[in-house]
């Protein structure tokens, strides 16, 4: 099982999203990661294996500034347990946590080839990002692209979602 966490607010989101995570160690998972959003960019490290990796490559999360940002658990359901399918994912302005599975996502990732969408991994998140980003360009409105993004996306799912915009 997986988990997702998210933090907006004054203090620093790294070590908040970390203490999160922890706490969903319990659920079991492969690999982790988190991005933040430092005020400019957004900022994303991932592991694979124990959350101690994580912490250990950021310092606790010293080494990710910024108030905004998004932390995950993974446990590989499509594509290996590794580094490159850790969460969380990124195509062009958004960023993306995933808990759950987009079943109808070969389909969309057939679609989304088509229109020239390259896919650096094997996961159904991927695929959910890339969707959500087309959408965006599209719409430049992201509540709207995250309801059209539903009319899509079949499965159980929740997202953590960061837009660089």
């Amino acid at each position: 099982m997986c988990g997702i966490v998210g933090y907006i607010g004054k203090h620093q989101a790294a070590p908040i999203i970390l203490e999160g995570l922890a706490k969903l160690e319990y659920r079991g998972y492969d690999s982790t990661g988190m991005a933040v959003f430092d005020g400019e960019k957004i900022n994303i490290q991932k592991a694979a294996g124990r959350l101690q990796v994580l912490e250990n490559m950021t310092r606790g999360g010293e080494t990710m500034p910024g108030c905004v940002g998004i932390g995950h658990t993974r446990w590989a359901t499509h594509g290996e347990a590794n580094e490159i399918n850790a969460h969380p994912h990124q195509v062009g302005k958004i960023t993306l946590v995933h808990n759950g599975i987009i079943e109808n996502y070969e389909e969309i990732k057939k679609e989304l080839i088509n229109k020239g969408y390259t896919f650096k991994t094997e996961t159904d998140s991927e695929v959910g990002c890339a969707l959500l980003n087309f959408l965006y360009q599209k719409n430049q409105n992201m509540i709207k692209s995250i309801e059209e993004f539903k009319t899509i996306v079949k499965g159980s799912y929740a997202l953590g979602i960061i837009c660089s915009d």
